[in-house]
This record gives C-alpha cells, structure tokens and sequence, in this order.
C-alpha cells in the first residue's frame, strides 16, 4: 500500500531485497514477472504508471516507467511464450471503463 517492494526468497522469511518508496508513494496494483526474462519484473500502481524493473541492468531503481494517461488502469497481467526465444512479451491492461489494452514491450527487456 505504500509503494514498497520487496523479494523474498521462498526459504526466508526476510527478504533478500526491499525498495521503499518505488513508486513515490503510490499503492502497487499489481506485480508481475516478465514470462520470457527472469531478471525483469513490472509493477502497476494506483496512478496508472508501469514500472519495468530489471536486475541485471539496475537493482536499486526501475530502468523505465511509463504512464498510461487516458484512464485508470486497474489491472495487468503479461503474455508471452518463455519457451520461444522470439522476445515477444506484451502488457495486458485493463482500465476502468472495462477497456482492454495489449502493449508490446521492447525487445531489451523481452529476449531471454
């Protein structure tokens, strides 16, 4: 509710890294682990912005945020093959008038 993340391994009870603040306060709506690139994760928050967090480039802070600005978004999930090595991921966005979006991601933060 506050904006924080954290990554716990399954074995622990503390988590091997936290990041406070990471969307400046704003709840996170969703989480979501990219299908194709174990290292990239997105977050969703409350005022509709992406977050694309990828630990092998950055682990303190996301490499791209981006804003969905003609609605609230409610809701993602992601798609994608993990078993082809075509770097095809998209972004599943529902928004509040019952809207879906698809988004391709970029091919970076996509291939294997």
């Amino acid at each position: 509710s506050d904006g924080s993340i954290r990554l716990h391994q399954m074995t622990s009870e503390y988590p091997l890294m936290q990041w406070n603040d990471s969307t400046k306060g704003q709840p996170i709506i969703a989480l979501q682990w990219a299908l194709t690139r174990p290292a990239v994760f997105f977050a969703l928050d409350a005022s509709s912005n992406i977050y694309i967090w990828d630990l092998l480039e950055n682990d303190l802070l996301p490499v791209a945020k981006q804003t969905i600005p003609s609605e609230k978004v409610v809701t993602m999930t992601l798609l994608g093959e993990p078993e082809k090595a075509n770097g095809l991921l998209g972004i599943v966005l529902a928004k509040d008038s019952g809207q879906i979006d698809i988004q391709y991601v970029k091919k970076k933060w996509a291939l294997p």
